[in-house]
């Protein structure tokens, strides 16, 4: 069981840096198809300016994806915050106010 536990934190950092590299990427092809549909728009319709439509819908999805990711991270960092071996003796200090009152 033990060995398990050591194998554990070596694979998930790998998995998360995997995740974080994966954000660039995303949002590039996000963008790229966004274009593909503004050109299919346009294409199919004659209307130039469906094509920026395009690129604006390919452009909102990487900024979702962006705070898609950035929702997440601060959420690992509430966890950490709260983690007993992280906080610093904030606990401490927390309890010493309310004993002065």
């Amino acid at each position: 069981m033990e060995n398990q536990e050591e194998h554990k934190p070596r694979i998930k950092p790998i998995i998360e840096g995997a995740e974080s590299l994966s954000l660039g990427i995303s949002m590039v092809v996000a963008i790229l198809i966004g274009v593909a549909i503004g050109l299919g728009l346009k294409k199919v319709t004659g209307i130039a300016w469906l094509l920026w439509i395009g690129v604006a819908i390919g452009i909102a999805a990487a900024v979702m994806n962006v705070y898609k990711a950035y929702s997440k991270q601060y959420k690992e960092f509430e966890k950490l915050a709260k983690d007993p071996r992280y906080n610093m003796g904030k606990q401490q200090k927390d309890d010493d106010d309310d004993d002065e009152e």
